[in-house]
């Protein structure tokens, strides 16, 4: 059995918390823009086709970047997770900035916590910043 350093490294326990919390979050924003679209905007909006089919969109990649969290997380793929993780943050805060311009003041700061959050994560799992080339090897 092939067992690498990488995978014999215990993930430690808050890493663990977030990921699983943070894919639970993201499948649960997939699941709403399939059953219920009109959740995701305001109440005056008006939900038309085109609408359905960008929440499809949102929900077939939050669903893949949840259940690649959660399997990255089982296998215990140190790096890959970090990498997945990196990903998932800057989505977050991309997400916090478009709040901004949008004027969604209320949820800005929620997203960018989580975005920050995992960014702290994938920099304990890695052992460095994403910034630094070290974190991607």
């Amino acid at each position: 059995m092939n067992t690498s350093p990488e995978r014999s490294a215990a993930i430690a326990s808050w890493v663990y918390v977030i990921v699983v919390l943070g894919a639970i979050l993201i499948a649960t924003g997939a699941i709403l823009a399939i059953v219920r679209p009109a959740m995701l905007v305001s109440p005056h909006d008006t939900i038309n086709g085109a609408v359905h089919i960008y929440a499809g969109y949102l929900a077939s990649r939050n669903m893949a970047m949840a259940a690649l969290l959660i399997v990255l997380l089982y296998l215990r793929a140190r790096h890959a997770l970090a990498n997945l993780m990196v990903l998932v943050a800057f989505v977050q805060v991309l997400d916090a900035c478009m709040d901004c311009v949008e004027g969604r003041w209320m949820i800005a700061p929620g997203v960018l916590l989580f975005g920050l959050v995992f960014s702290i994560g994938a920099m304990r799992l890695s052992g460095y910043p994403f910034w630094r080339l070290e974190a991607w090897g």
